[in-house]
């Protein structure tokens, strides 16, 4: 029986670590040629040699996704290994926190420019063809997956610019997504609540200090990356016919 995403390519962002590397494992494992784009070179490289080891085909495109010309050149980059894009991830993000007095301006652009600048330049960068994968024979449709955050949904104190940029998220996904599904390149946001991963890292110490002591009151046990990779991949494994609008992925002890 063939694998689900057979000869397919996947593009995933911000996989050197946590949910993209989880995610890219995943659908590499599933049958799809994956790009694992992100900034750090030496991680990626990793990244794809245990992909290999396991059977599966990746490749490495370091790339800072907040330089449209770099963005544009990732998906350049893959269409001239590959031809073709049927998947793009983006799951690139910073969540740096902090009250809208104390924050530092950079801190407010640096994720400006990753969670929203980086997603669009990708996304419009692709689209083309992933509408072009979605006319052909293979699956006859194409997936964006654009993962956002629980903070996307509601809003909390030291969360204010993160929460814009996800809140954003959720509404440029759902206008993509009544422009295009008719062609058949779905669109759907994932919306994690607490990951184990090194999304918090970015941060002070205090502030890290600040969450991990909430989080052992509130949440015992976080969802581990390859939980959201597992949701991911079932987006989009889904059939022609059925589109996963928003899924919301919640730690059982936060939900």
């Amino acid at each position: 029986m063939p694998s689900p995403l057979e000869k397919t390519v996947a593009i995933v962002t911000g996989a050197s670590s946590g949910i993209g590397e989880a995610t890219a494992r995943e659908l590499a494992a599933l049958g799809a040629s994956v790009a694992v784009v992100a900034r750090r070179a030496d991680r990626l490289d990793t990244v794809v040699a245990t992909i290999e080891a396991a059977g599966g085909t990746a490749f490495a495109v370091a790339a800072d996704i907040g330089d449209r010309a770099q963005a544009e050149a990732v998906v350049q980059t893959v269409l001239d290994r590959f031809g073709r894009l049927d998947v793009l991830v983006n799951n690139a993000g910073l969540m740096l926190l902090g009250t809208v007095l104390d924050q530092d301006v950079e801190e407010w652009e640096r994720m400006i420019s990753v969670n929203q600048k980086g997603l669009l330049y990708l996304t419009k960068a692709a689209l083309p063809h992933l509408l072009a994968a979605a006319e052909d024979d293979l699956r006859g449709v194409a997936d964006i997956v654009n993962v956002s955050s629980i903070a996307g949904r509601e809003a909390y104190p030291q969360f204010g610019v993160y929460s814009m940029t996800k809140f954003g998220v959720q509404g440029f996904t759902s206008a993509l997504r009544q422009e295009v599904t008719q062609k058949h390149v779905r669109v759907g946001v994932l919306e994690p609540g607490a990951v184990a991963t090194e999304l918090v890292s970015r941060n002070n110490q205090a502030v890290q200090d600040q969450l991990a002591a909430s989080d052992a009151e509130n949440i015992p046990e976080r969802l581990q990356p390859e939980d959201i990779a597992e949701s991911i991949a079932y987006m989009v494994t889904r059939p022609r016919r059925s589109s996963i609008a928003e899924l919301w992925a919640m730690p059982t002890s936060q939900a």
